[in-house]
C-alpha cells in the first residue's frame, strides 16, 4: 500500500514540474490554413463518400429520387412565370422571360443549398464529430458536393431550354458562366463553412439563414431585371447592390445562357467584378476557415 502511495506521489510530483500547455492552441495563419487544406486532401475519398451518403439519404425510399431536385425548381419556375411574368406583366419588358426565370433560379439555388446544408452539416453529423477524428470542415464540404450534383441536373435542362429557344449562343459571353459559377461556390462555400461553426454554439443560426436566403433571392435580379431595381436607389446604394456578389453571378449567369440573343443592358465591366469578386471571395473563405479553426475545439463539448 505504501509503495503504491509512493509511486502515485511520484507521478504526480512529475506532471506537477511539466510546463503548462494549452489544449489545442491556435495555429499560425497561413500554415495553418495550409495544414487543413492537406489534411482535407488526405481525406477526399471519405469527403466523396458523405457527398453521396447525403445524396441517398435525401432520396431515400422516393420512388422519384433525384427527379425531386428537378421538381422544386419547375414548381417555382411555373410559379414566378405565371404570377410574375403573366400577372403582374414583368414578362413584357424581359424577353425569353422563362429563360431568364430560370438561369437566375438555377444559380441561386446552388448558392442556398451549400449555405443551408453547410450551416446545419456539423449537427447534422454530430456522431462523427464526437467520436472520431476528422478535418471537420469536409462536412460542410460535402454539402458543397451535393448542390453540384443537383446544379448538374437542373444546367442541363436549362441549356436544353436556352438551346430550344435560342438564347444559347457560343462565344465568350459563356466565360461569364463560369465566372458565376466560381463566385458562387466561393462564397457559398466560405458562407457554409462559418455558419457549420457558429451553429453548433447558436442553433438559432440555421433557422436565420432560411430567412436570410429568401431575401436574398427576392433582393437578387432573378424575377426583375437589375436596371428595374437601380432605377429606385441613390447612386451609392447602386454600385452596392451591382457589386454585390450574388446579384453579379446571377447578372454573370444570365449574360451567359439568356442575354446573347435578347437584346439586354449589359453591365459595364462585369469581367472585371467577378474577377473582384472572387479575388474578396477568397480572402473571406480564408477568414472563414480560420475561424472555423478556432472554433471547432469545442465542438464535442457543446454537441
Amino acid at each position: 500500500m505504501a509503495e503504491i502511495q509512493g509511486t502515485a506521489k511520484e507521478r504526480l510530483a512529475r506532471l506537477d514540474s511539466l510546463p503548462f500547455e494549452r489544449a489545442g492552441a491556435p495555429d499560425q495563419l497561413v500554415s495553418g490554413a495550409a495544414g487543413s487544406l492537406k489534411d482535407i486532401w488526405k481525406h477526399r475519398e471519405l469527403l466523396g463518400l458523405l457527398t453521396k451518403r447525403e445524396l441517398k439519404a435525401r432520396y431515400k425510399d422516393s420512388s422519384l429520387g433525384f427527379v425531386w431536385s428537378l421538381i422544386k425548381p419547375l414548381t417555382q419556375l411555373l410559379i414566378y412565370y405565371v404570377v410574375v411574368g403573366k400577372f403582374l406583366g414583368a414578362e413584357r419588358g424581359i424577353p425569353n422571360f422563362a429563360v431568364y426565370i430560370f438561369a437566375g433560379l438555377t444559380i441561386y439555388t446552388l448558392f442556398s443549398e451549400i449555405v443551408g446544408g453547410g450551416t446545419s452539416s456539423i449537427i447534422a453529423n454530430s456522431g462523427l464529430v464526437k467520436k472520431v477524428y476528422l478535418p471537420r470542415e469536409i462536412f460542410p464540404l460535402s454539402a458543397v458536393g451535393s448542390a453540384l450534383f443537383n446544379l448538374c441536373i437542373q444546367l442541363l435542362i436549362l441549356v436544353v431550354t436556352a438551346a430550344l429557344v435560342g438564347t444559347l449562343t457560343f462565344g465568350p459571353h459563356l466565360l461569364y458562366g463560369v465566372g458565376a459559377l466560381v463566385v458562387i461556390i466561393i462564397y457559398g462555400t466560405a458562407l457554409g463553412i462559418l455558419l457549420s461553426a457558429l451553429n453548433v454554439f447558436l442553433r438559432d443560426v440555421q433557422y436565420l439563414v432560411e430567412v436570410v436566403l429568401m431575401l436574398f433571392m427576392w433582393g437578387s435580379p432573378i424575377l426583375y431585371h437589375w436596371t428595374f431595381a437601380i432605377k429606385y436607389m441613390p447612386e451609392w446604394l447602386a454600385q452596392v447592390y451591382l457589386n454585390n456578389p450574388i446579384t453579379l453571378a446571377v447578372i454573370g449567369f444570365q449574360e451567359a445562357l439568356w442575354s446573347p440573343n435578347s437584346s439586354s443592358d449589359s453591365l459595364d465591366g462585369l469581367a472585371l467584378r467577378l474577377v473582384v469578386a472572387a479575388a474578396v471571395g477568397l480572402v473571406f473563405l480564408f477568414i472563414s476557415q480560420r475561424v472555423f479553426s478556432r472554433l471547432q475545439g469545442n465542438f464535442a463539448q457543446e454537441l
